[in-house]
């Protein structure tokens, strides 16, 4: 998969408020494709974003599932360090039909909008 694909979904993971750092990607021979990425575990929204990411990819609903699981990666705590600096998070894609591209219209159409902007992430 070209660098391309990844663009719409990199260009909006990058301007979700607790995301921060750079987004790397990868794909597999299969069409299989991942990005990584940290979220600010110190950020008034990151648990927000937990939230809302783990509902879109990983359980919109019984009948509609994606083809995307979202959860947490680490090296070794013991090795390295505390999840300020190690824990990263991984969007991955078993199902080659499905384009990064597409992974970021459904995101788009159910985060707050624009994802950008602060204050709709607060919760009424």
């Amino acid at each position: 998969m070209n660098d391309r694909a990844f663009t719409k979904l990199i260009d909006f993971l990058e301007k979700v408020p607790a995301i921060h750092g750079t987004v790397v990607k990868g794909s597999d021979e299969t069409g299989r494709w991942w990005v990584k990425f940290e979220i600010d575990i110190t950020h008034q929204f990151a648990w927000h974003t937990v939230q809302e990411f783990g509902h879109v990819l990983n359980y919109l609903s019984v009948d509609e599932r994606l083809p995307t699981s979202f959860h947490p990666v680490s090296p070794p705590p013991y090795m390295n360090g505390g999840p300020e600096e190690f824990l990263s998070w991984v969007i991955e894609c078993h199902d080659p039909e499905f384009r990064p591209g597409t992974c970021a219209e459904w995101l788009l159409g159910r985060l707050p909008r624009p994802v950008e902007d602060l204050e709709q992430w607060i919760a009424e």
